[in-house]
């Protein structure tokens, strides 16, 4: 008998701050470029100060059920720095940064919320998908969008985000499967959080790293500190740059921590330790970027100050904005859905319409 080893593989991470800001060693050339430091580190404070808005608005019944991104902000603002404006992106339900950067307005992301349907027409960036909360679908749905661009030719890439909970769906493998086979230009970014609602990272998978499951496909995959923006950029920008050249996919998993409640229907208190999330807090993204700045002598209170009071007034002309929306018809839960409604919901609709009727009289 012989025995011989057929294939290895290695996974690396990407780091170049620690949790204090500090250095670990050469950073890339964009992180020394002031204007570009200040802009990343804007759009993830503009983005914690619209998250922690809609969260109030959800608490005084002012919208629906809301899904925060606090403490993943360096991904999703990430993604959306280093993506091009013909790229398209095929979010899930925390990639506010980059929705931001894309041409998503505020008012829309909170239409989406508080359950009008305008909310998922994106009027400066018709090309990128609206938010998907089923779990696991954006990555088939990004790969075929990759599919069109190569068979078009053109040099473009799609970009898929999901959390590590859709890692465990069929969707995901083939997604995975169909990309590394048709060697098509998207990324895959594995937003692993390490809370799949209730389910930990650690009973989700007894795999090493989440990142390994797309080197079954064929795919070179990553880590990265998905706290450390510079980081993010960097491996994104690597990544795009490979499937806009015709080179194929990525697998980047980044790996970073929901600070909030998996959305405000949820209580994360009842199955999270309380340590854990502390300690959390102590690696958040902003809070790195702030002092890696302020150790190059670049930000100081003053100028926090003045960045905070900025994008609270950028919030609320948003909400005021959404405030201002005329409601949608109850007919609008059934005319966006199909091209043609299926029959056995037409009597559906006519009651809705002599419902709402009813309680319009009433009132």
């Amino acid at each position: 008998m012989t025995q011989k080893t057929t294939a290895q593989f290695t996974i690396s991470l990407t780091r170049y701050l620690d949790s204090e800001g500090r250095a670990l060693g050469p950073l890339p050339e964009f992180a020394t470029d002031i204007t570009v430091v200040h802009n990343l580190y804007r759009w993830m404070t503009l983005t914690r100060t619209f998250d922690l808005k809609a969260i109030n608005l959800q608490r005084t019944g002012k919208m629906g059920t809301y899904a925060a991104s606090l403490g993943q902000e360096a991904v999703s603002v990430a993604i959306g720095h280093e993506m091009a404006r013909d790229d398209v992106l095929v979010p899930a339900y925390r990639e506010y940064g980059a929705q931001f950067q894309r041409g998503v307005t505020m008012t829309e992301i909170l239409r989406f919320w508080g359950g009008m349907e305008t909310g998922n027409c994106y009027e400066n960036c018709p090309q990128d998908f609206p938010i998907a909360v089923p779990i696991g679908t954006q990555p088939l749905h990004a790969a075929g969008v990759a599919a069109a661009m190569k068979y078009r030719k053109q040099k473009r890439a799609s970009v898929s985000v999901c959390g590590d909970g859709a890692t465990s769906q069929g969707d995901f493998y083939e997604a995975m499967n169909v990309a590394g086979a048709w060697h098509l230009p998207v990324v895959f970014v594995i937003t692993n959080n390490q809370w799949a609602i209730s389910l930990s990272r650690k009973s989700q998978s007894s795999a090493e790293t989440l990142a390994q499951k797309g080197i079954a496909a064929g795919i070179p995959s990553f880590q990265v500190d998905g706290n450390d923006i510079i980081a993010m950029c960097d491996v994104m920008q690597k990544a795009l740059n490979r499937a806009r050249s015709g080179k194929g996919p990525t697998v980047i998993e980044a790996i970073t921590y929901r600070l909030h409640d998996h959305t405000t229907a949820d209580d994360a208190a009842r199955y999270r330790p309380l340590a854990e999330v502390e300690q959390a807090w102590q690696a958040e993204p902003i809070k790195r970027l702030r002092l890696y700045m302020e150790n190059l002598g670049i930000w100081d209170c003053v100028k926090e100050a003045s960045l905070v009071a900025e994008c609270q007034a950028e919030v609320d002309i948003a909400v005021n904005a959404y405030f201002a929306s005329e409601a949608e018809p109850v007919t609008a839960m059934f005319d966006y859905q199909f091209a043609e409604l299926p029959h056995h919901l037409v009597p559906q609709r006519e009651m809705a319409i002599a419902f709402a009727e009813t309680v319009s009289v009433k009132h």
